[in-house]
């Protein structure tokens, strides 16, 4: 297998680690004024993400960096032609990051309910700018024969790219709600799980006609497998659910998330950044790599330093995988005290 075939997989698979473990926190901060109905609430579903949030989002910086070193052209070409886009998603998720860490700062009402609504519109629109960037990747953009975006903001809001932003939006909602119910106890868990199969039937619909969508006009043979596989898994993960078995339900939902990202790569393969100009000249693996140099000092590094880095995230989660409730939260007397 040629290095920069390589190189792709680990790209989609920073991508599909990302998409998984990113997309519950998302959920997390939609559903924060759905599923709580106070701030001892709203403390419990943040407390569900909040040691696991911030290292969800290396997979981001990961998958960033190794696109730009192994695959720059289709860096340079995707950052310049999706420039507007991915800053608001920059924007929204330092933001997001701010109200997790002040919130928490002052006791006023007023203050942790506004960093609350900032918590929700930095989950909301990363959740739909995503599926509408990487439905255009998918798709083609206008790509000429320089290997130079020459297209405009309008033209990424097309209804394809639209609708790829809602499936995104509904699936991370039902694995957030789904992560909830998993992660708490009490009357939350009960609210989340019931919130969690209702959105699944949803969610399938969306999802459905975007993966068939994307079979149809650019599928191959390994995409439609992974396709189906999703499909089956979001439904199981329903039925889990309704069942009450919380843990194969997020399960359900994670690796429906994990093989739509991956079927999107397939069906991407060997492109990373298709034309739709006649006359344009589309990214591929080999007219967009580095040096076979570069190439080779990357692959020595990432199998020393990958595992390492999923060891210690594999760690955070168990030892952060119990179940938390209302009465773990300390009162406003006790915090204050502390």
């Amino acid at each position: 297998m040629e290095l920069t075939t390589v190189w792709f997989i680990l790209i989609a698979v920073l991508w599909i680690g990302y998409f998984a473990l990113e997309g519950f926190d998302f959920g997390v901060g939609m559903l924060l004024p759905v599923l709580a109905r106070d701030d001892t609430e709203r403390r419990v579903m943040i407390n569900t993400i909040g040691p696991v949030w911030d290292g969800n989002e290396v997979w981001l910086l990961v998958a960033g960096g190794a696109t730009f070193a192994a695959f720059p052209e289709w860096y340079a070409t995707l950052f310049s032609g999706f420039y507007l886009p991915l800053l608001v998603i920059l924007v929204a998720l330092i933001v997001r990051g701010l109200a997790f860490e002040y919130r928490a700062k002052r006791p006023d009402d007023r203050w942790k309910r506004r960093w609350d609504q900032v918590i929700v519109v930095g989950s909301l629109v990363p959740a739909v700018l995503w599926g509408v960037a990487f439905a255009n990747i998918v798709r083609g953009v206008p790509i000429d024969r320089n290997l130079e975006y020459v297209g405009g903001l309008v033209g990424l809001l097309n209804p394809y790219a639209l609708l790829g932003g809602l499936t995104t939006l509904a699936l991370f909602v039902t694995h957030g709600a789904l992560f909830i119910a998993l992660k708490t106890d009490g009357e939350i868990r009960h609210r989340a799980r019931r919130l969690g199969v209702r959105a699944v039937a949803v969610t399938a619909v969306l999802a459905v006609a975007f993966l068939g969508w994307t079979q149809a006009q650019h599928g191959s043979v390994g995409s439609a497998v992974a396709f189906v596989v999703a499909a089956v898994a979001l439904v199981g993960g329903g039925l889990a659910a309704r069942a009450g078995r919380e843990g194969w339900a997020f399960v359900g939902t994670f690796v429906a998330i994990a093989l739509a990202v991956a079927g999107l790569f397939l069906a991407l393969f060997p492109d990373v950044m298709p034309t739709t100009l006649a006359d344009g000249a589309s990214l591929t693996t080999t007219n967009a790599a580095a040096t076979s140099y570069t190439l080779r000092i990357m692959t020595v590094t990432a199998v020393i330093f990958t595992p390492l880095v999923l060891l210690y995230q594999g760690w955070t989660y168990w030892v952060f995988r119990k179940r938390i409730a209302t009465h773990h939260i300390p009162t406003a007397e006790l915090a204050s005290a502390r």
